[in-house]
């Protein structure tokens, strides 16, 4: 067991939530046929609306870690070594998000290569994200220390305009002014799965919480911070259900713009409200398996090695090619299962090894 002194059990079990619900969505996505796909079934309804906010919770946990750990160093930006270590970070997702896309084995020849194998080679995914949205968090790091600003209100403001810009963003044809690797960053339209708008906003009010935490470690075993986040997560929740009514009653239009804007409030709320219930557990141990810790702590590992299982790469293939979409829900919740079951082998036996390396150094 790891003693809550040592580690922010809050953080630990949101990191080790946020890759294993990742994970589940990503197998059972992949394999669920799409007869079993209705809503009239109760598990895909349950599943169906977890897995709308995974993503979130993925980066808004991403954000709360990387800015709780640069705001805890307490020195000046040029002197904090985790803005380096950020700024690697960043480099280390970008690479590996094209690495895991890479449209060919033959690693410096091209020639073979088709346009679709391009524009899938430069789709951006969750790894490209949530690197940049760690460089956005550097970048305001920066300019708050620069004008003195509070750095509260410069998340605040950058997230915000993240999700207010994605509600005109994608009526624009990016492709038309920005050759494709940089125009698949901005919108939906060269089938990118997480593009800066409305996604990187997720990354940056984790910040929010990163930064509160850091100033309030306090706060983190008390009743306080669960209740605070609990009512932000309702507020947040019931302010997307007005969004829906002041449409559905006053509005013909469907796209009317509050649509976008509705849902990623009551992502974000569906985020807070389960941070509120990792707070709330949080508070009541004083300690926690080493097991949550080491999941949490291998998120980049349990991630590629699960995407690579399950959609392969240039050089493996993965069981996308024979089984996508073919299993019914029972087949695929346990699929799900036992995709956790190997990510959490493997975390143990990565421990296992790291230990036995050690000691053989030590020697």
């Amino acid at each position: 067991m790891e003693n809550k002194s040592n580690r922010i059990i809050f953080i630990d079990l949101m990191r080790a939530l946020a890759v294993l619900m990742m994970v589940q969505g990503h197998t059972i996505d992949t394999l669920l046929a799409d007869p079993y796909r209705t809503y009239e079934s109760p598990f895909f309804n349950v599943w169906f609306l977890v897995r709308g906010f995974t993503a979130p919770i993925f980066m808004f946990t991403a954000g709360v870690v990387f800015t709780y750990l640069l705001k805890n160093q307490k020195k000046s930006f040029r002197e904090n070594q985790r803005v380096r270590k950020g700024l690697k970070r960043f480099l280390n997702l970008v690479v590996l998000g094209y690495f895991l896309r890479f449209p060919t084995f033959q690693i410096f020849d091209f020639s073979s290569v088709a346009k679709e194998q391009w524009q899938t080679f430069f789709v951006v995914d969750a790894l490209h994200l949530i690197g940049f949205g760690l460089l956005f968090i550097i970048i305001l790091t920066y300019l708050t220390e620069k004008f003195k600003a509070n750095d509260y209100f410069f998340y605040f403001a950058g997230a915000l305009f993240f999700f207010l810009a994605s509600l005109f963003t994608e009526r624009i044809d990016w492709i038309s002014f920005f050759p494709l690797p940089i125009a698949s960053y901005f919108y939906t339209g060269t089938n990118s799965l997480f593009p800066f708008f409305p996604w990187a906003g997720y990354v940056l009010c984790g910040a929010l919480l990163g930064t509160y935490l850091s100033r309030n470690k306090a706060a983190i075993s008390e009743k306080s911070l669960t209740i605070k986040l609990l009512i932000s997560g309702v507020i947040l929740i019931l302010s997307s259900e007005l969004m829906d009514i002041i449409q559905y009653y006053f509005y013909t239009n469907v796209k009317f713009w509050t649509s976008p804007l509705s849902l990623i409030t009551f992502r974000l709320g569906m985020v807070l409200l389960l941070n509120s219930a990792m707070s709330f557990i949080a508070s009541r141990v004083n300690s926690i398996p080493i097991l949550i810790r080491q999941v949490g702590t291998h998120t980049l590992v349990i991630y590629a090695v699960h995407v690579i299982i399950l959609y392969g790469s240039a050089w493996i293939p993965g069981i996308y090619g024979d089984f996508a979409k073919s299993f019914n829900t029972l087949h695929s919740a346990i699929a799900g299962i036992v995709m956790i079951t190997l990510m959490i082998v493997m975390v143990l036996a990565i421990e296992k090894f790291k230990v036995v390396f050690i000691e053989q150094k030590k020697r």
